[in-house]
């Protein structure tokens, strides 16, 4: 689904300079290389063991090192998808426990270039994990780390995970929807999927499908005065449940049950419910507060605010 021309020309109007005078003063650039979906999120941790009996015992993940960072581990849900768990920098205070987010590319080396032509700031290369996998980081409009990952050309294999074996989406904390949609719709070719809130004429979250599949990103709108990062008088308790990523599942009645058997509804959990979207959905939360939320691939009801304008995840 293309981006409506009115959109198109009221984003650019919001459009950081660095964008649009690249646009105009250098020769266009090759076409944008394709996203595929989540690669994964990257989160902190003040308690290793902890946070590895959650993603491991609970939720199911394959716990392997990390080619990016020796001292970090992944826990896998497919061969290209997978949480990234970092340790808590030594002395930071923050409550913010996301390092940053990720897509999947077909070409990290065309992409970077992509974004460089468009007048944003590139490292000098892409990086290489021992796995073969090659990335770089950019920050969007709102200072968020968002990283593009190139998979390796033949991922390691990773036994079923019966509960999922697919990130559906990730969220995070954005001021202003106009002041991202630039970079991510405009730039990058995301596309609306569906947009709603606690009311049926509020917008509290917004989410853009990426351009070369159906994944999304959701944008976990606040208000405040600031105009990026997390809002001071915020608890670390909601900054996890708005930074948060999601795993698709089939039906929610059966992974409520898959996990109970397995005695693994130790973590904090919310009961089955139905989202504003229609989708039946299941919160469990790590030890440090980041949100795993559970959720069906399709709706079952009606879904308020808004329709779906892209096709959603089929498994």
């Amino acid at each position: 689904m293309g981006i409506p021309k009115i959109l198109a020309v009221a984003a650019i109007a919001f459009m950081p300079a660095a964008i649009t005078q690249s646009t105009h003063s250098q020769t266009a650039p090759a076409a944008r290389p394709h996203i595929t979906g989540i690669s994964h999120l990257s989160v902190y941790t003040t308690d290793a063991a902890k946070t590895e009996y959650f993603y491991v015992h609970d939720l199911g993940g394959q716990k392997r090192e990390d080619p990016q960072n020796p001292a970090g581990v992944r826990y896998y849900f497919s061969p290209i998808q997978f949480i990234e768990v970092l340790p808590m920098p030594t002395g930071d205070t923050s409550i913010n426990r996301m390092d940053h987010i990720a897509f999947n590319t077909v070409n990290a080396d065309a992409l970077r270039l992509y974004f460089s032509a468009h007048g944003i700031t590139v490292p000098g290369q892409v990086e290489e994990g021992s796995d073969g996998s090659r990335w770089f980081n950019v920050l969007d409009p709102e200072g968020n780390k968002v990283q593009f990952v190139q998979p390796p050309a033949n991922p390691k294999p990773v036994p079923v995970n019966p509960l999922s074996v697919h990130i559906i989406h990730v969220g995070c904390i954005v001021h202003s929807p106009d002041a991202e949609n630039p970079f991510y719709r405009v730039l990058l070719g995301f596309r609306p999927y569906w947009h709603g809130g606690h009311t049926d004429t509020s917008n509290d979250w917004i989410s853009q499908q990426v351009p070369d599949g159906t994944d999304w990103i959701e944008y976990m709108t606040v208000a405040g005065p600031e105009t990026k990062g997390i809002p001071p008088t915020m608890k670390q308790e909601t900054a996890g449940v708005l930074n948060h990523f999601s795993l698709g599942v089939f039906n929610i009645e059966k992974s409520m049950d898959l996990l109970y058997a397995g005695d693994r509804l130790t973590a904090k959990h919310s009961p089955p419910q139905i989202g504003r979207d229609g989708k039946w959905q299941l919160n469990l939360y790590d030890p440090d507060g980041t949100r795993a939320e559970l959720m069906e691939f399709q709706a079952s009801v009606k879904p308020c605010c808004s329709e779906f304008t892209a096709s959603s995840p089929v498994k």
